[in-house]
């Protein structure tokens, strides 16, 4: 089917539709980063707390990491299309509610729930046609560069698109720009086709749904009571995991019945897959992580505006953009295994600069080189991830796989904000920095453990026809 689509359809065509999908795919990344921007603004119209507007970014990533994989089965229900128009519309509603907020609980209602929802609804979509439509390695990996680099994109430019909105106009306005976009999003995806037919008898594991969503915000929230209480802290780092194991083992039961779950337990037996799993989570949480640790640093202990915060952010922007571009060349030139392994020592790189910029008080842009390294670094290694994943299985599993990716992807980003970000906010001080980037260069460190057992050859599964 994947073949057939893409051998029938010229390339001009396939490009077309490729647009919207990455412009979904910069839109909700870019969601993700722009608040780091508006911390200073955001609290004070709000009359809420750094804290405050922490919890909504983080609570907005959760939720798309607790919901991707629900929503990544039901679009073999619902059909990929019909789930990608309803995500984007449920995005556009939250963010207009977001806009004209008036206190930190419709702000998060809008931002963290109505966004987060919607994404967790659009995005498996975005991948699962993209492995679809591109069947060969070569063309997929150029279409998921494209969607992949913007998403990086989307993450590094929304510091600097927020700065300049909420600058100019007001935090507000940049709600309304993300409405703006996904209207366009619509328009232009008015001609994408399902090339797979959906199936409205396909089961859906509630039950499973309920389990794995209640365990990934348990865990996480627990992350984010620990500045404040160690024993809520334990309570639901434990109740959290608690659940997750009940999901495995409920999952496990439904398939000894030869019903189908939630997730199948098979998605884990792959070791390449897995791993590629783990350098997804750990690339996301660095980026993200970074991106609110230097956003509210700037902002809170030395005084920039959303402007002059967002600009500094310039240089992490390019270095994706940069290297995003050359996706395509590099996966022919190098393997996926080299690539992943680069990006992590580029970005490890990058965190041990900023980290260095905690003695003294250099200049904001002495932030610049630390930040570009790091775009660089994510750059590189984002597309091969992305990749290593999805092409790990065949085309009967690409909801699945594709729901497990992002969720684990969009898990890294809430953790990088939740664990950096808890770190420093508990003193705000030059200290509570250093610790926070510390944290980060050693969770990156894990990521490049994980990148060198990979397979060293490139990726050659084709999906099935």
């Amino acid at each position: 089917m994947g073949e057939a689509v893409s051998a029938g359809r010229p390339s001009g065509a396939l490009r077309k539709i490729l647009v919207p999908l990455a412009l979904a795919q910069f839109i909700c990344s870019f969601a993700g980063s722009n608040m780091n921007v508006m911390i200073t603004d955001i609290s004070t119209d709000l009359d809420t707390t750094v804290q405050g507007v922490q919890i909504a970014i983080t609570l907005f990533l959760l939720v798309m990491a607790a919901l991707m994989i629900p929503g990544g089965k039901l679009t073999d229900r619902w059909g990929r299309k019909r789930c990608f128009t309803i995500g984007l519309a449920l995005y556009g509603i939250g963010a207009l509610m977001s806009a004209a907020s008036p206190g930190l609980g419709i702000l998060i209602l809008g931002n963290s729930i109505f966004e987060g929802v919607g994404t967790a609804l659009l995005i498996p979509p975005v991948y699962i046609l993209t492995t679809l439509l591109f069947s060969d390695i070569t063309s997929r990996a150029r279409a998921f560069g494209i969607i992949t680099g913007m998403g990086g994109v989307g993450a590094a430019a929304g510091p600097l698109i927020g700065g300049l909105i909420t600058t100019a106009i007001s935090w507000r306005a940049a709600f309304v720009f993300q409405a703006i976009v996904v209207a366009v999003i619509l328009w232009l995806s008015r001609d994408i086709v399902d090339p797979v037919a959906p199936d409205p008898t396909r089961p859906f594991d509630t039950l499973g749904a309920v389990l794995s969503a209640a365990g990934l915000i348990l865990v996480v929230m627990g992350v984010l009571a620990a500045d404040n209480d160690l024993a809520l802290t334990a309570a639901l780092l434990v109740v959290g995991s608690v659940l997750l194991a009940v999901f495995f083992l409920h999952i496990r039961a439904r398939e000894r019945r030869h019903e189908e779950p939630l997730l199948s337990t098979g998605l884990f037996r792959n070791r390449t897959s897995n791993l590629g799993l783990v350098t997804q989570n750990v690339q996301w949480l660095m980026l993200i992580g970074t991106a609110f640790v230097v956003s509210a640093y700037l902002q809170v202990v030395r005084g920039y505006n959303a402007i002059q915060t967002g600009v500094i952010f310039t240089a992490a922007t390019g270095g994706i953009l940069l290297s995003s571009l050359a996706a395509e060349r590099l996966a022919k030139k190098y393997p996926q295994r080299a690539l992943i392994i680069a990006g992590f020592v580029t970005t490890i790189a990058g965190v041990v600069v900023l980290l260095a910029l905690v003695a003294g008080r250099p200049s904001a842009w002495a932030f610049a080189p630390g930040l570009l390294l790091i775009g660089l670094g994510v750059g590189v290694m984002l597309t091969p991830s992305v990749n290593v994943v999805q092409s790990a299985f065949p085309e009967r599993q690409q909801g699945e796989i594709s729901g497990l990716s992002r969720s684990i992807s969009n898990l890294g980003s809430s953790l990088g904000t939740a664990v950096a970000g808890t770190i420093l906010v508990s003193g705000l001080t030059n200290r509570s920095y250093a610790a926070s980037m510390i944290v980060l260069a050693i969770i990156g460190i894990v990521g490049l453990g994980a990148a060198f057992f990979l397979p060293t050859q490139r990726a050659q599964h084709t999906l099935d026809v």
